[in-house]
């Protein structure tokens, strides 16, 4: 069978090109984020230590993302979409675990296994 589309003996164009200097730039950005990651783990800031870990982690998503994986050359609504919706799970994720703290009291004494509470004394 012959195709005769005259796309069969194009090649495709090479994506976009990063230079070197962006790239280690961005991966330096990315390693001093971790040693202020693991910083900011050592220093209590009660409960905003979560925010400021998800915060942190949501920058270093967003830089791997935008360079990495060339999405600050595609089509800007791409880029807000997406920097928005991290910005979101990490908002959802971070309410979601400060509210594990509210019923902390109501747990039943001795119910989970694995518990180091024992149970009350039964009669």
């Amino acid at each position: 069978m012959s195709h005769s589309g005259g796309h069969h003996g194009e090649h495709a164009a090479p994506g976009h090109v990063v230079s070197t200097k962006i790239l280690v730039g961005v991966w330096l950005a990315l390693m001093i984020l971790t040693v202020v990651t693991v910083e900011i783990a050592t220093v209590d800031l009660g409960s905003a230590n979560l925010w400021v870990a998800m915060f942190v982690a949501s920058i270093k998503a967003s830089l791997v993302v935008l360079f990495f994986m060339h999405l600050f050359w595609d089509r800007k609504i791409n880029m807000i979409i997406f920097i928005v919706s991290l910005f979101l799970l990490a908002l959802f994720l971070g309410l979601a675990l400060t509210d594990t703290g509210a019923y902390q009291p109501d747990l039943i004494p001795g119910y989970a296994p694995g518990m180091e509470q024992t149970p009350p004394a039964t009669k």
